[in-house]
């Protein structure tokens, strides 16, 4: 018998509504072993009409945690759906994903010396209904790099410095970009996971 179905009680697997690797592996160690479908919408486009109404920081990353889980439960009904997001903020300014390495090198840069917030917001909808919500917060505080470092960080990463909105990957390398860090392990990483663990063991979806 796998670690998976001693764990998850459903016949059907839950589903994450991200392509975010990190998460994926989150959930797999739990026991969890999400199936993966990525919603297709504008995320930015999205966020935008969130800013514009007026929505603060984390607000909008539970509301964009919530309409990808929404848009794949609707096409998945019956089924759990995980929907997360994450956003940092930074001397007021929010950074997102960089799209290419010199834009990556450019927020490090930024970052360096500072301490900036990560805001990870998680949702689980079925048939298009949001039975959970989720968002917590921790402080990262980042030393002072040259541009030395910075150079060598991004080469020993490669492309997985354009995997995460802060360009580090705290459980690797990117410990090494830190003086302190204050919150969640599991928060850092994208994911609030107790309480969403919590929430699927009082649905009675979990047999731990």
């Amino acid at each position: 018998m796998s670690v998976i179905s001693s764990v998850w009680a459903p016949q059907v697997p839950v589903i994450l509504a991200s392509k975010s690797r990190a998460r994926r592996d989150m959930l797999e160690r739990a026991g969890l072993s999400p199936v993966i479908i990525i919603p297709e919408f504008d995320e930015r486009a999205f966020e935008a009409t969130l800013q514009r109404e007026g929505l603060a920081l984390s607000d909008r990353a539970q509301a964009l945690a919530n309409e990808k889980a929404r848009l794949v439960s609707l096409a998945n009904p019956t089924r759990y759906v995980i929907g997360a997001d994450q956003m940092l903020v930074a001397d007021a300014i929010a950074l997102h994903k960089p799209e290419h390495l010199i834009e990556a090198k450019q927020q490090l840069a930024f970052l360096s010396g500072k301490t900036h917030r990560l805001i990870s917001a998680v949702s689980v909808v079925r048939d298009g209904q949001i039975l959970f919500s989720h968002a917590d917060s921790a402080d990262m505080t980042m030393r002072t790099l040259s541009p030395a470092q910075i150079d060598h960080y991004c080469s020993l990463v490669g492309d997985r410095v354009l995997l995460s909105v802060g360009c580090y990957e705290l459980e690797g390398l990117g410990v090494h970009l830190f003086d302190r860090v204050e919150g969640e392990f599991f928060t850092v990483l994208g994911l609030p996971l107790q309480p969403l663990i919590g929430f699927f063991r009082d649905e009675g979806c979990l047999i731990l």
